[in-house]
């Protein structure tokens, strides 16, 4: 009895870890490919990601420039990410690439 008992323990367990297992397991679905665009009001968004590397666009146009005192560019570094913004009277652009 105590056989039939653990063999049902053990098929279960095996049977629950199985979905795991066959899609990697853990938090590493984040790291594969991926592309997404969508439209973010007046502005379109690019996210890319790739096996540790990530990159986000924003761009901005037909007039539409969320800044008074355009125009404007800058470059700056945020951890691991490089990220470079700017604003002219009429579009507005954002990129962080990170590794």
């Amino acid at each position: 009895m105590k056989l039939l008992q653990a063999a049902t323990t053990i098929t279960f367990a095996f049977a629950f870890m199985l979905p795991t297992y066959a899609t990697g397991g853990g938090d590493y679905g984040y790291w594969e490919r991926s592309k997404q665009e969508y439209w973010d009001g007046p502005c379109l968004v690019k996210i890319e990601s790739k096996p540790f590397e990530y990159k986000k666009e924003v761009k901005c146009e037909d007039g539409f420039s969320p800044v008074a005192d355009a125009p404007w560019k800058e470059e700056y570094q945020d951890g691991d990410c490089n990220v470079k913004r700017e604003a002219k009277y009429d579009e507005f652009k954002e990129e962080i690439k990170c590794r």
